[in-house]
């Protein structure tokens, strides 16, 4: 029973992960390798990969910066009552049940241009829907539960002797953090990283909606390939789709390496 449940296992990751990655790429390569470069090359995906790392730079930093300190608070925030944490707790786990296409939806109900806000922004040069801001908020939203569901557990594990010793003995917040708390986070920090950066470049559904898919402007290397594979350039939709793969199979074997490296020095 455990070989037919090992082998049903190994069934499903070939039929869902390799199978489509194989066909992936031999569609890049099905013209040769010539194709499969001028296909990467091209105005349109070199500035739609632009705007990718545009949107995975800002939305990792944000994250990272707003995510070590609300997961701060969460564990550590005093003025924060027992009853009011489970509904925190929810609302973090929000974008895990909202579909990324509502989440695109909301973007445009609050800051498009026919709305107070947007309409105010705009007057101020300051665009937001169908703008790069507008693709940074919805892919921080989405984004936003991997590096405080990562930093939370470790922060409750180290506790707070050793943070109360350190201000005991004069040390400043600051200190304190990057002497005592960051060591026992810096991995949880790392993984979180390395999830975001992955969701970031393969967000799709809410981008889609915000970004309203203009070439050379608003355009990602996930929705140029969605309009390349409408257009029946296949070969172009799949070259593009193989970099994306790549750059996601990379940050995975990056993440298993910090894990194994992490589990290495706890054992130390």
């Amino acid at each position: 029973m455990r070989k037919v449940l090992i082998s049903i296992s190994f069934l499903v990751i070939f039929l869902l992960i390799m199978l489509p990655f194989l066909g992936i790429t031999f569609g890049a390569f099905e013209e040769g390798p010539q194709a499969f470069f001028d296909a990467l090359v091209r105005p349109e995906a070199l500035h739609a990969m632009k705007i990718s790392l545009i949107i995975v730079v800002i939305v990792t930093i944000l994250n990272a910066i707003v995510g070590i300190y609300v997961s701060l608070e969460i564990v550590r925030g005093s003025w924060i009552s027992n009853w009011l944490k489970p509904i925190i707790n929810a609302l973090i786990d929000l974008p895990f049940a909202v579909s990324p296409i509502i989440v695109g939806l909301m973007v445009i109900l609050i800051f498009g241009p026919n709305t107070a806000f947007g309409t105010f922004m705009e007057d101020h040069n300051m665009k937001i829907v169908y703008a790069v801001p507008g693709m940074v908020l919805a892919t921080m939203f989405i984004t936003f539960p991997l590096m405080v569901r990562e930093v939370v557990p470790l922060l409750e594990e180290i506790g707070t002797q050793s943070e109360e010793a350190s201000a005991t003995l004069g040390a400043g917040s600051w200190r304190t953090f990057i002497q005592i708390t960051w060591p026992g986070i810096r991995w949880g920090v790392l993984y979180g990283l390395i999830l975001t950066i992955a969701r970031a470049l393969g967000e799709f559904g809410s981008i889609l909606v915000v970004s309203g898919n203009i070439i050379n402007q608003t355009q990602t290397a996930t929705t140029l390939v969605y309009q390349d594979a409408e257009q029946f350039h296949l070969v172009a939709a799949n070259s593009v789709a193989f970099v994306l793969g790549l750059i996601s199979i990379s940050i995975l074997l990056a993440l298993e390496w910090l894990k194994r490296r992490s589990e290495k020095l706890r054992s130390h």
